[in-house]
């Protein structure tokens, strides 16, 4: 588990001054496109140990009475059943998370883009019907051949002029997305573009945490991002438009840099001179300044690296993922000089499995000490490890039993009789619940079950790929996972889970 390295309160102080200059620059309307997560950005709090995973949310509730948040969503994505990895859904049940998440905090939504709409199938037509019917107003944005080279043809009646106009009642129009690849920079030149034939005057600025433009192009953060972005083929480079500017190298990644000819023609078009002399212009990212521990940082974005690489392989023994995705983290790798036995839980976790020959896993506590934890006939290997950990957090005797056999035979013949299960083994969930009926009456299974808040951060691996349910509960519990890309082999079970 990484240490501190980031100054979360110095960021929010220093990227709120940012954001309010850059509304300053334009006189009437700034479509501000938010990359990254609005209110959830576990990436960069696992790179930036010390970020707040809401940071900015609450920057954007200082400005609530003026902001209106549009949502854009890749149409493509919604016909491909994209999943959020962090959060196991997709990106059309995001959305309306995401709605739902906005609104409970007094923000308000203005609508939903479909972007890349290209006569697609009845999922993407259905999402939208549904929208319309929760009142949700909802327009598209169609795929514009030539994108993003063809400047002339873009920015005119046959390119931007064809998609919906968004109808916005506010100055400050924030646009977000479930993920990356939804379209939300093609989203703020268009609104640029339709208002500027409407007379309005409009602006745009980007708010995006990765790649830092003032850390070296392969420091291990940026490097972090290459490897979250490898399905996306998304590329770190230096700007070349900002150091013939100014002299000066920074970082910025490739869609950027080919979009900045784009934005650059429309802000002429639109004020007679472009604000911007390059996309590191158009950002406002503070992040860089409030890095105070590197090596901390440093040590956290390497592993996310190898988590990440962890998790293409393992989407691709699932079918979810090709060859290239892994190529390029694997490159990544090379180039951060590290390799899976980096990940310090790893190498625990297999070589109890290959001495028990059965899955194991093992996790890393805070302050580096690793727990183990083998599968048995009551415990899968992720249950026993759990227990293992909150034993060890509470100073608990590892031999004593917290969840009575008393409580353990009930499940397991509700789940072998009842529910069809040759696995008889108690899953995560299952354990969780059992040790917290346990505590009702035990003062030391309260004690460990009172650590449970204590696992957020840690480092997991698994020798074998875990069922969704245990994915799911480690994912709630704030764990960082990490599986081998092999199933759990045919000898210990062969039915339903």
């Amino acid at each position: 588990m990484a240490k501190t390295g980031f100054d979360n309160d110095k960021y929010l102080k220093l990227q709120s001054e940012k954001i309010r200059e850059r509304i300053q620059l334009f006189g009437g309307k700034l479509y501000l496109e938010f990359g990254g997560k609005l209110f959830d950005d576990n990436h960069a709090s696992r790179v930036l140990p010390g970020f707040q995973p809401d940071s900015k949310l609450r920057m954007l509730l200082e400005l609530k009475d003026q902001a209106e948040i549009v949502i854009a969503i890749n149409s493509e994505d919604i016909e491909k059943n994209k999943v959020r990895g962090d959060l196991g859904i997709t990106y059309d049940l995001d959305v309306l998370r995401l709605i739902d998440v906005f609104r409970g905090y007094g923000l308000y939504v203005g609508s939903v883009v479909l972007t890349r709409y290209n006569s697609q199938s009845a999922s993407t037509v259905n999402f939208q019907k549904k929208l319309e019917n929760m009142g949700i107003k909802t327009y598209r944005h169609y795929t514009i051949e030539g994108y993003p080279s063809n400047v002339a043809k873009i920015v005119s009646p046959d390119g931007f002029g064809k998609n919906d106009y968004i109808r916005t009642e506010r100055s400050l129009i924030v646009v977000t997305a479930p993920g990356p690849g939804s379209g939300k920079m093609a989203t703020c030149l268009s609104q640029l573009y339709h208002d500027h034939v409407r007379g309005v005057n409009a602006g745009y600025a980007k708010f995006e945490t990765f790649p830092i433009w003032n850390l070296p192009l392969k420091h291990p953060v940026n490097i972090a991002y290459e490897a979250a972005t490898a399905d996306l083929n998304d590329v770190n480079m230096i700007d070349p438009y900002h150091f013939e500017a100014y002299g000066k190298t920074t970082v910025n990644y490739n869609r950027d840099v080919e979009i900045f000819p784009v934005l650059d023609a429309m802000f002429r078009e639109i004020l007679g001179e472009s604000p911007y002399k390059s996309p590191t212009d158009m950002g406002v990212n503070m992040a860089g300044f409030c890095i105070f521990d590197d090596a901390a940082v440093d040590e956290a974005s390497r592993n996310e690296v190898i988590r990440r690489y962890y998790t293409a392989m393992c989407k691709k023994r699932k079918g979810a993922s090709n060859d290239d995705e892994i190529y390029k983290i694997e490159l990544l790798m090379k180039q951060a000089g590290i390799s899976v036995n980096d990940r310090k839980c790893v190498k625990p976790a297999l070589e109890l499995a290959q001495i028990t020959g059965e899955p194991a896993a093992a996790l890393e506590l805070p302050g580096g000490k690793i727990i183990t934890g083998k599968t048995t006939a009551l415990l899968g290997a992720a249950s026993a490890m759990l227990l293992n950990a909150l034993k060890s957090m509470s100073g608990i005797d590892k031999t004593y039993h917290m969840i009575s056999p008393v409580i353990i035979e009930p499940i397991q013949t509700l789940k072998t009789k009842h529910f069809g299960s040759e696995n008889p083994r108690l899953h995560t969930d299952e354990a969780l619940i059992a040790l917290s009926i346990c505590a009702a009456s035990d003062s030391i299974a309260k004690r460990a079950f009172d650590q449970l808040p204590g696992l957020k951060g840690c480092e997991m691996h698994s020798s074998v790929i875990l069922s969704s349910v245990d994915e799911d509960i480690l994912r709630r519990l704030g764990i960082n996972l990490t599986c081998e890309p092999r199933y759990e082999t045919a000898k210990l079970f062969h039915g339903k889970q």
